[in-house]
């Protein structure tokens, strides 16, 4: 079949038009002028490009050409039912890419929330995915909310498939953050999509969920990263990138927040005899925690001598019967000091 008998349908009625205005010069009606706009919007739909319709329409132009028409006339006719066509032809394109764009993100959103799995799996070959592979899925949040059309999220989205092309990712928002899926064994995509995310948004923090499979997997993967987020949040952990792999014993802790908030009240709530209230000598154990119970080094950070931090130590001894530097003891005093921070107490009363 040749190209004129493959686009010739959307041509019909072209040379009649341009023999019968071109003939005394006159401009194209309004029904002329829809009907080219149909056709245009026609051909992209049916997925024409638009190299081969304008050379259709030249090569038609040049076997309808009107004798004795003025090729001012002629060329006048060519221009307004070209323009036309192009108008029906981007409307058309547009409408398709909104459609588009639309399944996309309603795709990635069951994904992520693992509705209807069976269906998912014949979905995911359209958009790029082979959900018999495990996924991981990596969020990224800054001081602002993102949508796709924010510059900082085009900025990612560019990056990321400028450097990975070829590879059967995908990227979206969802709810001011920007999310990327990869494959579970293509740690580098996630990486990279991590380090463009923190530059984007000036500093944001990004968590990657651990690899799971099938299309149930990317949404355990999506909940993982979220909540690493939030512990993130919770501990005052200012990395630039989280893995949730890492971070598992915080959902363990919190898992039972009943247990944890006894944890709390029956460990650290003598701290609130304290004079200045418990927060001095919590957030004392908690520098003394983080650095590994070496006490010169969070003197320094704590901006204190050694012995004004010895004497804080041996407070919260006093006050709560544990003994930091007791390695017996110190478990349960650090264990309850994280479950602090994940309650965030004293601010939150338990």
């Amino acid at each position: 079949m040749t190209t004129h008998d493959t686009l010739g349908e959307f041509l019909d009625g072209y040379e009649r038009i341009l023999a019968d205005a071109a003939a005394t010069g006159r401009r194209l009606t309004r029904a002329e002028l829809d009907s080219r706009r149909e056709r245009g919007a026609r051909a992209a739909v049916a997925g024409h490009g638009w190299r081969a319709l304008v050379r259709e329409h030249l090569a038609a132009s040049r076997r309808g050409w009107p004798v004795p028409a003025t090729p001012d006339h002629v060329l006048s006719v060519v221009e307004q039912a070209m323009d036309a066509f192009a108008d029906g032809y981007e409307s058309a394109q547009r409408q398709v890419i909104r459609q588009e764009e639309a399944a996309r993100r309603e795709f990635i959103d069951d994904l992520l929330h693992g509705r209807d799995p069976g269906h998912l799996v014949a979905r995911a070959e359209r958009f790029g995915l082979r959900l018999s592979r495990a996924h991981a899925v990596a969020v990224a949040e800054g001081p602002a909310k993102y949508d796709e059309t924010d510059p900082a999220s085009r900025r990612v989205q560019d990056g990321l498939f400028g450097r990975f092309e070829n590879r059967r990712i995908l990227f979206t928002t969802k709810d001011g953050r920007m999310v990327c899926i990869a494959p579970g064994d293509q740690a580098e995509v996630l990486t990279h999509f991590a380090k463009q995310a923190h530059a984007a948004t000036e500093g944001g923090q990004v968590a990657i969920g651990r690899p799971r499979p099938g299309a149930v997997g990317i949404g355990h993967s999506y909940e993982e990263a979220l909540n690493a987020l939030d512990v993130g949040r919770r501990m005052g952990f200012d990395d630039p990138l989280l893995h949730a792999a890492d971070l598992l014993v915080f959902p363990v802790l919190a898992r039972d927040r009943q247990a944890l908030v006894d944890l709390v009240r029956s460990t650290l709530s003598p701290l609130e005899q304290a004079r200045g209230g418990a927060r001095p000598l919590l957030e004392t154990l908690t520098a003394y925690f983080d650095n590994g119970c070496v006490a010169t080094e969070t003197a320094r950070q704590l901006a204190l001598s050694v012995r004004a931090l010895t004497y804080r130590l041996e407070r919260v001894h006093t006050l709560t019967g544990a003994n930091p530097a007791d390695p017996a003891q110190r478990y349960t005093l650090q264990t309850a000091v994280i479950g602090a921070r994940l309650l965030d107490w004293p601010s939150r009363p338990l």
